[in-house]
């Protein structure tokens, strides 16, 4: 209910230092214009460098996930290689021309 009551005060005040403000903020204008810039630069040299770094460590988690992943069927897949060794050289070689 405060809030409304003080409404009009804060109206006029406002407005009152907004005005008396805004010279000043016209010549610090250029300079927020320059700090615009050169963030925008900034921003631009570096973002190959953390796109990069994104990609790198998105590729290093997802060969983490699958070594966490397959690393419990490596012993399966020990036991058919040596049952593929095994079948191919108990059967006979074919003839090759």
């Amino acid at each position: 209910m405060l809030h409304l009551l003080t409404l009009p005060f804060r109206l006029f005040f406002g407005l009152l230092f907004g005005i008396l403000v805004l010279p000043f903020l016209l010549l610090f204008l250029p300079f927020l214009l320059l700090r615009f810039v050169i963030k925008a630069a900034i921003a631009l040299l570096v973002l190959p460098f953390a796109l990069l770094g994104a990609v790198l460590a998105v590729a290093i988690a997802l060969l983490a996930v699958s070594l966490a992943l397959l690393l419990p069927l490596l012993p399966f897949a020990i036991v058919a290689f040596f049952v593929w060794v095994i079948i191919r050289l108990a059967s006979p070689s074919t003839v090759r021309i």
